[in-house]
């Protein structure tokens, strides 16, 4: 079950041509996805040759092959990681039962629910990348934005297998239903909130690859604790693939802040009309990017008590971050957790059942994990000699889901007044002012080995070759 068949038309590793029906219907599928492509993918890409990493394997050692690929013939196919012999339940009301090889009756509604709103986020997120191509910064970035584009596109491949394999009609359905959606569209928009922002320029693409595939991340963890067994195999796969998208966005945020301390260095200045005037993007802007992007993502888990996330859980379909890890009784009907809540206010921790604070759980791993990136974004200044530090802004901060919904709150964590937030939103959110600088300095750097003014290059190219390697061939 490790290698994958590329003589297939759908190149898979689940013995497809054993299912005709099956196969006929996805081959049906195929076509519409790649006209969804021509539409709605890269701008303007379909003719580059592009040093792309396809998967070979799905074993942790060596599972990735590197080449020239043209990104519409790229193969997007079915990787499933092999079966656990004997796997059991490991949470909820069915542990230690065998892990479920169907779906069964009683969750299937749920179940297709949890598969369509992960599938819904990959396509949304290439189509809110589509015109970064126009801007790139360098070859080297061109490439990586182009890898994580097929990447997020065999995600989507990745959940319609188990919609059209495991729902029938309903899930035939639901497959046409993810390539019809548009992020951002008024009309159609793709199901989360997070996937329907525009995405205009490259320290945006930086701030989501960090923080939103870190949600990804966190979601497809808890995924791949799931009872059935078809889902967690092929969550656990797509982790792999996550990986790059986070590097792609902490180190694009690193090289940013590294070219910024440079500029200040040799000018001796903290001044941001003289940063800007010198044509990088200055700290306090780069603060409020992260302050946007940061709490846009924490909304994406959902709201603080969600009686789905109880169900969920008790089902078996959904853990938590490393279940397995955990030492409680893994079923938490007797156990409590702490939450926020305003009371006169002020912000308050409240004990409530764990099982429905589930949501808070997984965004609370998620904050500790995200604060180790911008930990390592704050050395890059320290070492630089700036008395400057990026901070995670306290969680309460412009959320828009749940008990904290619409709640002022300062980046410090103090609820403010309406006059307030209107007087220092500015200082906190990226202003209109500051989109526009950073959409002033996106001009389109192709030239292999050379850099736009306001990103460092990386330390090392891709797959060992030079930093100056021609990632991308223009056809």
């Amino acid at each position: 079950m490790s290698s994958i068949n590329y003589s297939e038309k759908i190149p898979n590793n689940v013995n497809l041509a054993e299912d005709r029906t099956l196969q006929r219907a996805l081959e049906h599928w195929q076509p519409n996805y790649l006209q969804w492509w021509q539409e709605m993918g890269p701008d303007g890409s379909q003719n580059f040759d592009v040093y792309l990493r396809t998967a070979v394997s799905v074993d942790p050692q060596g599972w990735a092959q590197f080449g020239y690929v043209k990104m519409p013939d790229y193969r997007w196919g079915i990787f499933l990681n092999p079966a656990e012999p004997g796997r059991k339940i490991h949470f909820g009301d069915h542990l230690g039962e065998d892990a479920w090889q169907d779906v069964p009756g009683e969750h299937r509604a749920n179940l297709r629910r949890i598969i369509v709103t992960q599938g819904d986020t990959e396509p949304a997120s290439v189509e809110q990348q589509r015109h970064l191509g126009l801007t790139c910064p360098s070859q080297y970035d061109l490439r990586n934005l182009f890898q994580v584009n097929v990447e997020e596109g065999r995600h989507l491949w990745a959940m319609v297998y188990l919609l059209h394999k495991y729902f029938g009609r309903d899930g035939r359905e639901e497959a046409e239903a993810l390539l019809e959606r548009r992020s951002g569209e008024a009309d159609n928009p793709r199901i989360l909130q997070a996937f329907n922002e525009k995405t205009p320029d490259w320290l945006s693409f930086f701030m989501f690859t960090y923080f939103t595939d870190r949600d990804g991340k966190f979601q497809l963890c808890a995924l791949s604790e799931s009872a059935f067994d078809p889902l967690a195999r092929t969550t656990k796969f797509m982790l792999t693939e996550e990986a790059h998208h986070m590097f792609v966005g902490e180190s694009g945020v690193g090289r940013v802040i590294q070219r910024t301390c440079e500029v200040m260095n040799q000018l001796k200045t903290d001044d941001v009309g003289r940063i800007r005037a010198a044509g990088v993007i200055d700290l306090p802007t780069i603060q409020r990017y992260l302050n946007f992007h940061y709490s846009v993502t924490i909304d994406l888990f959902g709201a603080d008590q969600s009686s789905n996330a109880a169900t969920f859980y008790s089902a078996g379909l959904k853990g938590r971050f490393e279940e397995g890890k955990r030492t409680d009784d893994h079923r938490l009907k007797h156990d409590t957790y702490r939450i926020l809540d305003v009371v006169d206010g002020q912000l308050v921790e409240k004990e409530v059942p764990m099982l429905n604070a589930l949501n808070e759980v997984l965004r609370d791993d998620y904050i500790k994990d995200s604060m180790g990136g911008v930990d390592r974004w704050n050395r890059i200044i320290e070492k630089a000699g700036i008395p400057f530090r990026l901070k995670v802004p306290h969680k309460a901060f412009h959320r828009n889901i749940g008990t904290l919904a619409g709640v002022k709150v300062s980046p410090d964590g103090r609820v403010v007044s309406d006059a307030e937030w209107n007087e220092r939103v500015a200082e906190w959110l990226p202003t209109a002012e500051d989109r526009a600088y950073v959409a002033s300095l996106m001009g389109r750097v192709v030239e292999p080995g050379k850099f736009a003014n306001w990103i460092a290059p990386p330390v090392m190219g891709i797959n060992r070759q030079p930093v100056n390697f021609e990632y991308v061939r223009f056809n």
